[in-house]
């Protein structure tokens, strides 16, 4: 046993050891390591082994031999010298390891080889020397190696007691950091709790804020409330008062139109009975004509002044103003004298007719029979002279000087209505070219628009182009048109209605002919009460179909054929001149549209009292005699003969009566051989439809009307 001395001094040399270095982590256990895990050195002896082995307490020193290379020592005379050993346990280095030690505790027969290190004592050893000799000892004792046993034992000991020491250590840690973690527990629940607690207070306070806020503005609110229904209330009664008031300014208003407009109506009336009984003081009135010639002046002289005075107060109304009372009263003062005065004249004339009623009577007998012989003695000289053109061996080849200067006059006056409204045609200002083209549709839709299903629907269609033309205000495309907008938009309307209506018989007529009359009869219409848009229409009819003067147009010298080609009416573009059948159809709807415009007038607000047309029957008399009076040309003639007494056969038969079956027999047996003279086999379908139309007519002595005539039904019709 080694004594106590001797104990504490080894645990001091333990305690210096490597191993006793080993500095102390409490993380250990938790990262799972052993608690010398951080002894990385290699085990070995330290320079007091030997005064450890010379207390130990029941050992006597024996002998021990070192074995080198050239002598050995004897280990017990030199026990001092055992301080400067050192026991390397790495046999490669000559040195003892732990391992050597425990193996030899367990084989007491293995040696180790030991290299010892001496270490001169003296004035140089704190210099570094070299070792003095390697030496091998041989540990053969047992107390040796009981010895390290022993201390085995003890480290193992140690280990234990630090473990144990450690675990106490880890636990009173642990139980430290829990009491800690408890108290900061507890401290931050009451933390929290402490702030819970004040934004409650905070959160109640301002919701109480609010909630006061809240009865504030919602009483603030009921005050605005009922201040503004009381305005309501106040606006409300204001407002019916108004309406009231308003209501009554309009009934008032209306009641005022409605009087304005009956005494207008009635002043038109007036007018109009003043104005029919001044006819009855003019000159040429056939029941007066026996009456003095001063009393015709003076009758004459006073109806105008009653007219006039009439007039002066009708004048004031066009100006947007009603009559007044005294003006009416004025009026029918004015209606009184006149008819007083034609009370005076009939009263005289009847006198005077009293005494020369026989003469009268023989005298207008005479007169009927002079007329009746005057206009059949007309008739027979026009058939004759009719027969004896035609009976001539040559034709003519254009047609005569009149109709010519005609046509002339007729393009001149296009050329300069196209060059008058060219600054507006041509014009670069973006506001005038929509202006112009607002102005071509306004005046082009309606005659597009034109058809046969509704006669109240062609008025508004007439009453639409009409009121363009007056310079009234028209909606077109939503919006409001007026020839007023520009000096030359008149011209301009004009020009490009004309071009329409021809166009549309151009197309639409010559693929339906029923469309004929329709369009003809608006056309008629509009050509009645503005003579210059006629003049137009005939102009582009005859710039686009030649034959409806009648005209040949000669090719003159120098004239390129495409150019002639357009003259004929031909359409010539990039892909070459047109086809025979497509310019025959063209051609054919023009002269169908002139045949019933000749024929047609509008029925409705004709400012003429006769009977007659803008262009009547008269005309299409004149288009089939020069057409008769020149040489037919292949297809065409044919074409055009049948397609116009088709269309206006039966209206001049009614008119014409025996002149016209003269001039149909002469059409048959004189001119249409000339007609199949000039027609090639493989264009005999034209000449075939008017040799059965002129047989058929001539047999039955009778022409039926056109289909798609207007009849008096049509315009009934709403739909």
């Amino acid at each position: 046993m080694f004594s106590k001395h001797g104990r504490w001094e080894t645990l001091e040399a333990l305690k210096n050891s490597p191993k006793g270095n080993i500095s102390f982590d409490p993380h250990w256990l938790d990262r799972g390591e052993d608690i010398l895990a951080g002894c990385r050195e290699t085990l070995s002896l330290s320079p007091q082994s030997g005064t450890i082995l010379e207390r130990l307490g029941s050992f006597s020193p024996q002998k021990s031999f070192l074995v080198s290379k050239d002598c050995c020592l004897d280990l017990s005379e030199t026990p001092s010298s055992l301080s400067s050993l050192t026991v390397d346990v790495n046999a490669k280095n000559s040195r003892c390891s732990v391992a050597s030690f425990e193996k030899s505790l367990q084989n007491p027969l293995q040696t180790c080889d030991v290299e010892v290190k001496h270490e001169s004592p003296g004035p140089d050893s704190g210099q570094d020397s070299s070792p003095v000799s390697s030496l091998a000892i041989s540990l053969l004792s047992p107390k040796a190696m009981e010895m390290a046993g022993r201390i085995l034992r003890f480290q193992e000991e140690q280990r234990e007691k630090a473990k144990i020491s450690l675990r106490q250590r880890q636990e009173v840690q642990e139980r430290l950091v829990e009491e800690v973690s408890n108290v900061e527990s507890e401290h931050l629940k009451r933390f929290e709790e402490l702030t819970e607690l004040k934004q409650r207070q905070e959160f109640q306070s301002m919701r109480d804020m609010m909630d006061r806020e809240t009865k504030e503005s919602m009483g603030r609110q009921e005050k605005l409330k009922e201040e503004q229904r009381h305005r309501i209330k106040i606006l409300n009664l204001r407002l019916r008062e108004l309406e009231m008031q308003r209501l009554r300014e309009a009934e008032h208003e209306k009641q005022k139109q409605a009087e304005g407009r009956e005494k207008l109506r009635n002043l038109n009336t007036i007018q109009e009975e003043i104005l029919q009984l001044n006819q009855l003081l003019e000159p040429s009135t056939q029941t007066i004509t026996d009456l003095p010639p001063s009393s015709l002046s003076s009758y004459s002289s006073r109806g105008n002044q009653l007219c006039s005075h009439v007039s002066e107060v009708v004048r004031k109304t066009a100006q947007g103003e009603f009559p007044s009372a005294e003006d009416m009263m004025a009026a029918d003062q004015a209606l009184h004298d006149m008819r007083d005065l034609i009370h005076l004249m009939q009263q005289e004339v009847s006198k005077a007719q009293e005494r020369k009623k026989k003469k009268q009577e023989q005298e207008k007998e005479q007169w009927k029979q002079q007329q009746l012989q005057a206009q059949q003695e007309v008739q027979k000289k026009a058939q004759q002279l009719t027969i004896e053109k035609a009976q001539k061996k040559g034709l003519q080849n254009s047609a005569d000087s009149v109709t010519i200067s005609w046509f002339k006059e007729l393009q001149d006056s296009a050329v300069r209505c196209t060059q008058a409204i060219e600054p507006l045609s041509s014009s670069k200002d973006s506001q005038t070219k929509k202006l112009k083209l607002e102005l071509q549709k306004a005046a082009t839709i309606p005659v597009s628009q034109i058809s046969s299903n509704s006669g109240r629907k062609l008025k508004e269609i007439f009453n639409k182009i009409n009121s363009l033309l007056l310079g009234q205000s028209v909606v077109s495309g939503g919006r409001t048109i007026s020839s007023s907008q520009h000096p030359l938009a008149l011209n301009f309307i004009s020009y490009k209605l004309a071009e329409k209506f021809v166009k549309q018989g151009e197309e639409e007529v010559a693929s339906h002919h029923e469309a004929a009359f329709p369009i003809a009869v608006v056309a008629s219409g509009i050509w009645e009460l503005h003579p210059h848009v006629g003049d137009l229409i005939l102009a582009h009819l005859h710039k686009k179909c030649p034959y409806a003067v009648p005209h040949y147009p000669p090719m003159k010298d120098g004239t390129p054929v495409e150019e002639y080609q357009r003259i004929l009416g031909y359409r010539v573009d990039d892909n070459g001149v047109e086809g025979q059948d497509s310019f025959l159809k063209r051609m054919s709807g023009m002269i169908r549209l002139y045949a019933a415009i000749i024929q047609l007038r509008w029925p409705f607000g004709s400012k003429h009292g006769g009977r007659s047309t803008p262009h009547g029957l008269e005309h299409g008399w004149r288009w089939l005699a020069q057409m008769l009076n020149m040489e037919p040309l292949a297809d065409i003639t044919a074409t055009l003969l049948f397609d116009f007494l088709e269309v206006c056969g039966h209206a001049m038969m009614i008119q014409y009566k025996s002149q016209f079956w003269k001039v149909l027999l002469l059409l048959k047996e004189e001119y249409f051989p000339r007609i199949e003279a000039v027609t090639s086999s493989g264009e005999r379908g034209s000449i075939i439809r008017l040799k059965q139309f002129l047989e058929t007519s001539l047999q039955r002595r009778q022409i039926s009307p056109p289909k798609g005539q207007l009849t008096s039904t049509f315009w009934m019709s709403s739909e």
